[in-house]
């Protein structure tokens, strides 16, 4: 992550506004990487994050809970069931009246349909079951939901994405709308795109997801991170999906 004292002295010297990215300027972080990364991502054979992947398929297939049931004896196979689900994630989960993401979809499955508690945020487990379904997305378009139900939820994301946050100050838009493609501390700025999660970040040296991302970005300006599968953060994740409309599903990426 870039340090944050480098952040505000980059932001301090000012740049017009340049508002939300065209659509014909969207960019995956993918494209902004080394050919040595995007030839790691791209190769499974090189890809940690498929390790994961393989975790999540034999997850699928594992029978839990009081209903003795598996992912698989309700869905089938993942390869045709799941195939466009992450794309369109978060979605709005009718009986909670919110969206929710493909981790909490996973989670409510659990405790709903199979008797059994819900993962924790950021466990193994959960990572891989949710890198397996979106894996099955790879290479579609990102499409969530773009109705009325829906959108005063993004309104919401897209106001904690603009707004000043912190002891710095800073929000999200100032560095990935404003200021994308520039160079800061020897790091390119990407548009922050959330098109492979979960993925695999070399300074974590594991797989994470979003939520973990935009928690690390928060602490980073000095706020207070919002908690693990709060209403704020889902939110905010469903803004970024639709901010990204039309990109591609990569799960699981490689990013630095």
């Amino acid at each position: 992550m870039i340090r944050p004292l480098l952040i505000a002295a980059f932001l301090i010297t000012g740049v017009a506004s340049a508002g939300e990215i065209p659509a014909s300027e969207r960019r995956s972080d993918y494209q902004q990487m080394s050919p040595e990364l995007r030839r790691m991502q791209d190769d499974d054979g090189s890809n940690p994050g498929m390790l994961s992947v393989l975790d999540g398929e034999a997850l699928w297939h594992s029978k839990v809970g009081t209903a003795a049931k598996s992912c698989a004896d309700c869905h089938g196979a993942a390869v045709a069931s799941m195939k466009g689900v992450a794309a369109r994630y978060p979605a709005l989960d009718k009986s909670l009246g919110r969206p929710v993401d493909l981790d909490g979809r996973i989670n409510l499955c659990r405790t709903r349909h199979q008797g059994v508690a819900a993962l924790v945020f950021e466990s193994k487990e959960l990572l891989a079951l949710t890198a397996y379904v979106a894996r099955q997305s790879k290479g579609l378009p990102i499409a969530v939901a773009d109705d009325a139900a829906t959108h005063r939820f993004i309104d919401t994301g897209r106001a904690i994405f603009e707004r000043r946050q912190g002891q710095l100050n800073l929000s999200c838009a100032q560095c990935h709308d404003d200021n994308w493609g520039r160079s800061l501390a020897g790091a390119t700025i990407p548009q922050a795109h959330p098109t492979g999660y979960p993925l695999y970040r070399l300074e974590w040296q594991s797989l994470g997801s979003l939520q973990r991302r935009l928690r690390n970005c928060l602490v980073g300006m000095r706020a207070e991170p919002f908690a693990y599968g709060a209403p704020e953060i889902t939110e905010l994740e469903l803004f970024l999906a639709w901010r990204a409309r039309g990109l591609t599903v990569e799960t699981p990426a490689v990013r630095p």
